[in-house]
């Protein structure tokens, strides 16, 4: 960057900076941050709207990858066990609604898929989980609490599908920590 020297600028009061990226992944005990992305064409869906219990966040980097697809297909296949929890999975990436749609209906999904596309990658910023270079989500796991914040996060390499034991860990953790929690204590 470079100054003009020759001619001085004022000093004039900071303007109002928008909020900070995080440096990296959300770590566990971090309120997470809300968000409202397409779920449908005409249907939005806020994670605050799911208050009250577990919430499983399954970022990817693209719906037709052959990566994202067998991860996809494994949190599928264990929708049974994560349910046992009352846990809702929700896929994120900067695929368009159309692209999710149509991979869903392919691989017989049975969660939603949100589209983190217009501004593209902003809820995986908010998360610390967007692939600048790349332009797309990195593949990342959430473990949300019913009361909105992080209980459990992994950030895997994105050629390597990281599964879903550690999210049924984390599920299990979390359900013992709330049944040991009076009520008082939460």
């Amino acid at each position: 960057m470079t100054t003009n020297s020759s001619a001085a600028a004022p000093a004039a009061a900071p303007a109002a900076e928008p909020a900070a990226e995080p440096a990296g992944l959300l770590q566990p005990g971090v309120s997470a941050p809300d968000f409202t992305l397409k779920a449908t064409a005409d249907q939005e869906l806020s994670l605050s709207e799911l208050r009250g219990n577990p919430v499983v966040l399954v970022f990817y980097p693209a719906d037709w990858s052959p990566v994202c697809g067998d991860e996809l297909l494994v949190f599928n296949q264990a929708l049974p066990l994560l349910r046992k929890y009352n846990a809702t999975v929700l896929g994120i990436s900067v695929d368009s609604v159309w692209s999710h749609q149509a991979f869903e209906q392919d691989r017989k999904l049975g969660f939603d898929l949100l589209a983190d596309y217009q501004p593209k990658g902003a809820v995986a910023r908010s998360y610390g989980v967007y692939d600048e270079q790349g332009g797309f989500d990195k593949r990342a796991l959430f473990v949300i609490d019913g009361a909105g914040v992080i209980f459990w996060s992994y950030l895997s390499p994105t050629a390597i599908n990281p599964g879903v034991d550690g999210v049924l860990d984390a599920l299990d953790r979390l359900q013992h920590t709330s049944s040991t929690t009076t009520p008082a204590q939460q």
